[in-house]
């Protein structure tokens, strides 16, 4: 079974609470404090995983969540972190904001290096912390953050240089058995294949690039008849497009046509996909009957077009190794594989959660409050100018000046936001 797009849930481990203790030993009967920190939350990890190419390890587990960090402890104990939970993925994932459909990362960037996604809540200081000279004895400590949670889609866009593109039947996985070492499934009969086959394709020594055979498209694909609309995300990483025809026209099919009608699908899903380059691969030559193919118009269509175009057949290997030799040399003009840049700006983060905020007015003081501003505050540095201006886009996107204008709060009124106060002015 071949997946390549699902929903999860994940979770990232709590800090731990810091203690309130105080030094005991031996002829010390009032020692000072000394209650240790918290430990940190396991963050939540994206790995990749070179040996996968599907999402089926995803078919019944789609809840992940990390260990919380442990609480702090006397004599100045350190609570243990917890572990990180590493989700692994193929090559190619793209993780997206369930909400919101945005790209959060891509797998692919900084040559598959591991992604924190959620990041661990971090430990509360122990009480030792909030000692001073004129607070000897604090009897408070402070508690850990939340660690951050997230439903995330993981979409799967196959990293492959080339795709084989074309109607069922004609001839892709023949044609990438015989340029590879993949074995995909091969019959007379349309949809055989039923998921995209990859394969690493030989150049010479230790060069080569990595085809892969996209199941057949049909008229309508775009809208999600047959089973081009599950796979066309995978021909968006391509650098270049093999398409390839029954020029033997043995199914009464007309090469021209099916061109165009496969072509019109690319772009209706992907106008930028449509303009990638694309070499014709005129296959089954051996089985050609110039009585059923106006051969003349065909390739007069192609030069009209612009196109490159070889013939071969997959069943003789005519052609074969012209065809590998050709792709070799475009692939060396073209751009690298697409990376997808992020959509999500960090704001976003929090944005997400403001539906828990709430406000109390006291007098002329406005109090904001909720979990995921308390997490916020512990991130900002508000001796920074920078630190504050992120701290307002984030006020000002998640909604809570709105909110406190739609409790009264005016120029001149003080707003406290877990003992952070300034004075508001709209």
């Amino acid at each position: 079974m071949f997946i390549d797009n699902v929903k999860i849930y994940i979770k990232a481990g709590d800090g731990g609470h810091g203690a309130v203790a105080f030094h005991r030993e031996k002829y010390v009967s009032h020692g000072g404090p000394d209650g240790g920190d918290g430990g940190r939350g396991g963050n939540i990890v994206f790995r990749v995983d070179e040996g996968s190419n599907t999402l089926l390890a995803f078919r019944y587990k789609r809840k992940f969540v990390a260990m919380n960090g442990e609480n702090g402890k006397g004599n100045k104990f350190h609570g243990a972190s917890a572990d990180d939970v590493v989700i692994m993925v193929p090559p190619g994932t793209l993780i997206k904001d369930a909400e919101t459909g945005k790209i959060i990362h891509d797998m692919t960037q900084d040559n598959g290096a591991d992604y924190i996604c959620c990041k661990g809540g971090r430990g509360g200081w122990g009480n030792r912390h909030f000692a001073t000279p004129t607070r000897q004895i604090p009897m408070f400590a402070k508690n850990g953050t939340k660690g951050e949670e997230k439903e995330v889609i993981l979409e799967l866009k196959m990293l492959a240089d080339v795709g084989l593109i074309g109607f069922p039947s004609v001839g892709k996985s023949s044609i990438l058995s015989m340029i590879s070492a993949a074995k995909p499934k091969i019959a007379d009969y349309h949809f055989t294949t039923l998921s995209p086959n990859l394969g690493v394709v030989s150049t010479g020594g230790e060069s080569g690039f990595v085809a892969a055979d996209i199941p057949g498209l049909i008229e309508g694909a775009s809208e999600g008849l047959g089973l081009g609309h599950e796979f066309l995300r995978h021909v968006d990483r391509c650098r270049l497009l093999l398409h390839v025809v029954d020029i033997s026209c043995f199914e009464g099919r007309d090469p021209v046509e099916d061109i165009k009608t496969i072509n019109n699908e690319l772009k209706k899903y992907s106008p930028e996909l449509a303009e990638r380059p694309q070499i014709i691969i005129a296959n089954k030559c051996d089985a050609l009957d110039e009585e059923l193919v106006d051969i003349e118009a065909f390739e007069k269509f192609v030069d009209e077009n612009e196109w490159e175009m070889l013939y071969v057949s997959a069943a003789t290997g005519e052609g074969l190794e012209n065809m590998v030799h050709l792709v070799s040399e475009r692939l060396k003009l073209l751009p690298p594989v697409l990376v997808y840049e992020s959509e999500f700006a960090p704001e976003d983060v929090y944005v997400n959660n403001a539906k828990e905020t709430t406000v109390r007015r006291e007098n002329d003081t406005f109090y904001v409050e909720g979990e995921w501003l308390y997490n916020l505050m512990g991130q900002i540095n508000f001796d920074n100018y920078e630190s504050l201006n992120f701290f307002q886009r984030v006020l000002q996107n998640s909604g809570v000046f709105a909110l406190l204008e739609e409790h009264g709060c005016a120029d001149g009124h003080t707003v406290s936001i877990y003992d952070f106060e300034f004075e508001y002015v709209k």
